[in-house]
């Protein structure tokens, strides 16, 4: 298995339209590692460093498929986190369950 990025996202639980938290497993050629919750701040701050993050989601038989990869997008000063190229102010990862 390809490195997918330096993190996967794999759930995530919204508030009022940001992201509260997120779990957070690490991706190696050896696959996918355990979930870690993570707060939408720790994720800036790794993207931030240089890190790349991208969303997973388990198929039919159990096994995780790539999602999306995730970007910081700044409206009216303000970052946000998006798999998709909007312009909203809001955080959105896509279809991911809630954590």
């Amino acid at each position: 298995m390809a490195k997918w990025a330096d993190y996967l996202i794999s759930c995530c639980t919204y508030e009022e339209g940001h992201i509260e938290k997120v779990g957070v497993r690490e991706h190696s050629n050896g696959g996918v590692g355990s979930a870690t919750t993570r707060t939408r701040s720790w994720v800036l701050g790794r993207m931030d460093a240089g890190y790349s993050f991208c969303t997973i989601t388990k198929d039919s038989d159990g096994e995780w498929r790539k999602g999306a990869l995730v970007h910081i997008v700044t409206v009216n000063g303000k970052r946000y986190l998006r798999t998709d190229a909007n312009y909203r102010e809001s955080d959105n990862l896509g279809e991911l369950p809630e954590c």
